[in-house]
């Protein structure tokens, strides 16, 4: 059975119970997880490099915080950014290396929020993330202190996310598990810079969010 014929079949069940005032059957949930690479592991993280530099992120891993420090600075530095804006829960590390070269840093909360108009003016956001999905190369951040909220990881052009090795797991399933012990936080899916094309297929970054993605994956 083919995956539409599925899921026409599973509809027409669900709308004859209803009719019927029985209760739809159970929807299964056994989705596939990866056993073959745990979370962390080198063809895991391999996998994730390659789908990230697909999508024309750069990436690089590193080991130990004045390593992550370093490559965040030279992120920025390569960008030419001048103005940084940090969630307050990031790391004193790395806000300090986005201080780096006279570069002038902004810090934002829910409590203390920055303006959008204010957020279009500034050149980059450095924020941590949850997980990361290997299969897709996907990061998600959840709007906690080091990752801030959604609209400073959306508006600013260059956007370096940290991510913890042994937070990149294999597939969807893994990731959800993850965040399903916290389903009601604000959650951002990232699959590198924004962009889209037009009929013609001509390219356009930065539409829906930030055109430059860097990572920093910390060893």
């Amino acid at each position: 059975m083919d995956a539409k014929t599925a899921i026409l079949a599973r509809a027409r069940d669900a709308i004859s119970h209803s009719q019927q005032g029985r209760p739809v059957r159970p929807i299964p949930r056994d989705y596939i997880r990866s056993t073959e690479h745990a979370p962390g592991s080198d063809a895991v993280v391999e996998e994730m490099i390659e789908k990230l530099e697909d999508y024309s992120a750069q990436v690089v891993v590193v080991s130990g915080e004045d390593a992550v420090a370093d490559a965040v600075a030279t992120f920025l530095a390569d960008q030419k950014a001048t103005s940084v804006v940090v969630p307050t829960g990031l790391d004193e590390a790395f806000k300090k290396a986005a201080a780096r070269d006279g570069r002038k840093v902004s810090e934002d909360s829910r409590e203390k929020a920055i303006s959008t108009l204010e957020l279009d003016e500034i050149d980059a956001v450095v924020t941590r993330s949850r997980v990361a999905i290997s299969i897709s190369g996907t990061i998600v951040l959840d709007g906690e202190p080091d990752q801030g909220r959604r609209a400073i990881s959306l508006v600013p052009d260059t956007h370096v996310v940290v991510l913890n090795r042994a937070d990149i797991v294999p597939t969807v399933p893994q990731a959800v598990d993850i965040l399903g012990k916290n389903p009601t936080r604000p959650m951002t899916w990232i699959a590198g810079g924004s962009a889209t094309s037009d009929i013609e297929l001509v390219r356009v970054n930065g539409v829906h969010g930030p055109r430059n993605l860097r990572v920093v994956i910390a060893s």
